[in-house]
């Protein structure tokens, strides 16, 4: 009996320390990683400057010249084939195999083309495709920390949405960068254009690129009281404004928008990003496979400005989506509803959304049934698959109810937001 007890102790011991030890290891080879990893900016120049790495990398080059489409299969010849592969083995050794960017660097977009020209993946499948950014070693309650704004919805008694805006006009960095895209996200361009979504865009990903978490997060996730949650969460909704970043004249094909994102480098990114760090998984006490909340929100975050920006749906739970729908998917239809339903009904998206507004993380190393995941289009992060090197402005509709654009004004909710011109550009808030 007591040989039993002891085993059942012994037991239940490991089955709390092993998944420990193994994030623990994780962190430890991701720290490594990253120690000795360039960005492909400076990976490039150092390959550069050594002729048998040059070499290598121009034929690789030329191997995947043909475009996006391109793999191993279409190269004429079998030795040509041969050369090519030859050539991205050489690579493996040398620092461009290893390459990542980071989010809002200098030379984001060269970073981000010279990796997707290395790691061309097979197309028409985003949820195989690995995340060329660097990681961030972060939690939640590193934000928390510093961030009193945000309080429980059960118990808050004021519009933390509002609170938030209050407080980034306090903060001179997110004064400057939310007034940099309120004013392109607002100006009428002409008759049919409400804005220039380009510049609207752009401004949006400096802002949540720029300005620290617990005031970006603060205005993007807050919580809302449950006496107040139809004005609080509009105003949420509104953050972005979705009438110029986010709506079009009509909303496209999901899968169309996805493809559509796959041609530009940025939004390619963001977009595997996202895939990579909010996939979620039910056996997981968090909800998200990679345990970790503050990935989630920041790939999230990185999607807004692109083609594939989300936003908040109006909605009793918190559910986003993309502006588009699985209309005329025709035989595609499953593939676009699981698309959607990777924004819609992602809980480890909405999970992190939570524990934000509640200013708590979440215990994620408690008791609980190992997560085994296998290599499958809903499975896209495989920290120990190797890559296969091998194959290679719309006008905008304008709802009176929301916006009212009057010259450099804009009224959301009874407030208006007025651009003020002092030592710097200031948005003063007027509700009544």
């Amino acid at each position: 009996m007591f040989h039993m007890e002891r085993k059942t102790m012994i037991l239940a011991v490991l089955y709390v320390i092993l998944p420990l030890l193994d994030v623990l290891c994780y962190a430890e080879e991701n720290l490594r990683a990253g120690a000795t990893r360039l960005d492909c900016v400076r990976a490039t120049e150092q390959c550069l400057k050594e002729q048998a790495c040059s070499t290598k990398y121009r034929t690789m080059r030329q191997c995947v010249a043909g475009g996006k489409e391109s793999n191993f299969s279409m190269v004429a010849g079998q030795e040509a084939k041969d050369e090519c592969r030859s050539a991205m083995d050489a690579l493996k050794q040398s620092p461009l195999y290893n390459c990542r960017c980071k989010r809002g660097m200098k030379k984001e977009k060269n970073c981000l083309r010279i990796y997707w020209g290395i790691y061309q993946t097979l197309q028409g499948n985003d949820f195989l495709e690995d995340s060329p950014y660097e990681p961030v070693n972060s939690r939640l309650s590193d934000i928390f920390r510093l961030a009193p704004i945000i309080g429980e919805p059960a118990v808050a008694r004021e519009n933390n949405c509002l609170n938030a805006a209050k407080a980034c006009n306090l903060n001179d960095t997110c004064k400057k960068y939310r007034s940099a895209y309120i004013s392109p996200c607002t100006s009428r361009v002409s008759t049919a254009e409400v804005c220039n979504k380009r510049k609207c865009h752009k401004a949006l990903r400096q802002f949540f690129d720029k300005v620290p978490p617990k005031h970006s997060y603060g205005m993007l996730f807050c919580s809302c009281p449950l006496s107040d949650q139809t004005a609080c969460s509009e105003r949420r909704r509104q953050t972005i404004v979705p009438v110029c970043s986010y709506e079009e004249k009509q909303k496209p094909n999901c899968l169309e928008l996805q493809a559509s994102c796959k041609t530009n480098y940025i939004c390619r990114s963001r977009l595997a990003d996202f895939f990579v760090n909010c996939q979620p998984e039910p056996r997981s006490l968090s909800g998200c496979l990679k345990e970790n909340y503050a990935d989630c929100l920041l790939a999230y975050s990185g999607l807004i400005g692109t083609s594939m920006t989300p936003n908040y749906l109006r909605s009793p739970k918190i559910s986003v989506s993309p502006y588009c729908d699985c209309s005329n998917s025709g035989n595609n239809k499953d593939e676009c509803d699981k698309f959607t339903e990777f924004f819609t009904e992602n809980t480890c998206l909405r999970n992190a959304i939570q524990a934000f507004g509640n200013g708590t993380d979440v215990g994620v190393w408690q008791p609980m049934s190992p997560v085994q995941t296998t290599t499958s289009t809903t499975t896209p992060y495989q920290r120990t698959r190797e890559r296969n090197p091998n194959t290679i402005d719309n006008t905008i509709n304008t709802d009176p109810g929301i916006y009212q654009f009057c010259g450099k004004n804009f009224i959301v909710n009874n407030c208006v937001e007025e651009q003020v011109e002092q030592k710097k550009s200031v948005v003063i808030l007027k509700c009544w």
